[in-house]
């Protein structure tokens, strides 16, 4: 593969530019034996910082926090809902009961204050069915 032609940033002059003839100040004061230095280019626009960065990734993660709190409370919902339907036939599945047992038991984030009242509303009616069967998951 042949290239033609090589793009140039511009915006900073390279070490050429600020050697040619004409460049230096025509005007030096008299206590200044030369001119003065130029100091380093800094970059005309600062890179994103890590707070920005971190920022971002803290709201991917809220998201994902809310999107599993409301998994969890539709999983208890469709417990109670299937214990129901045990009831109505007569035989409560004891596999069900511990089921319920291991999500009361499991960590769960907190993160929406609203989300988190609905989720604790369905974990109470979840230990008061629970309670109905002589099963008493730690608080």
């Amino acid at each position: 593969m042949r290239i033609d032609t090589t793009i140039r940033s511009t915006g900073i002059p390279g070490r050429a530019a600020a050697g040619k003839a004409g460049s230096a100040p025509a005007f030096v004061p008299a206590g200044m034996g030369g001119a003065a230095r130029a100091s380093a280019a800094t970059p005309a626009m600062p890179m994103a910082g890590l707070d920005a960065i971190l920022a971002l990734q803290t709201v991917g993660d809220f998201r994902e926090s809310r999107r599993r709190s409301v998994k969890r409370g539709a999983s208890m919902l469709d417990a109670l809902e299937s214990i129901k339907a045990d009831l109505l036939v007569g035989n409560v599945s004891a596999d069900r009961l511990d089921a319920l047992v291991g999500q009361l038991a499991s960590m769960r984030e907190r993160g929406e204050p609203d989300l988190d009242a609905v989720i604790d509303d369905i974990e109470l009616r979840v230990r008061v069915e629970l309670a109905k069967f002589g099963r008493f998951p730690p608080l």
